[in-house]
């Protein structure tokens, strides 16, 4: 399972910080945080570009204005899109307040 190590641990400040009861999940080929049981963000290293992507799920009613956003794709696995999660390029993420942002975007979080 490749991911960013240090992408994982800048959202591991982020959501003790905000005092969150979260779990770690190896999955999606990277690590997952889920917070009440539920996943809301993640980060692994895309098998085709080689680039570390942020997974948010930011839920359906934020999905066509975030897929506005820089750096922000449709989360594609299998070939279809699933609407109300999103990954976030490397262009989307130059800093620490850009991680935030995303984060601050969490559905049910």
């Amino acid at each position: 399972m490749a991911y960013d190590e240090s992408t994982a641990q800048n959202i591991r400040q982020v959501l003790l910080d905000k005092g969150a009861d979260f779990t770690e999940k190896k999955m999606f080929s990277g690590v997952c945080f889920l917070v009440d049981d539920k996943m809301c963000c993640g980060t692994h290293i895309d098998k085709k570009t080689g680039e570390s992507l942020l997974l948010c799920r930011i839920g359906e009613a934020a999905y066509e204005n975030a897929l506005e956003q820089n750096g922000c794709i449709p989360m594609d696995f299998t070939g279809k899109s699933m609407k109300g999660y999103v990954f976030v390029t490397e262009d989307g993420l130059h800093n620490a307040a850009d991680l935030g942002k995303w984060l601050q975007t969490l559905s049910g979080f």
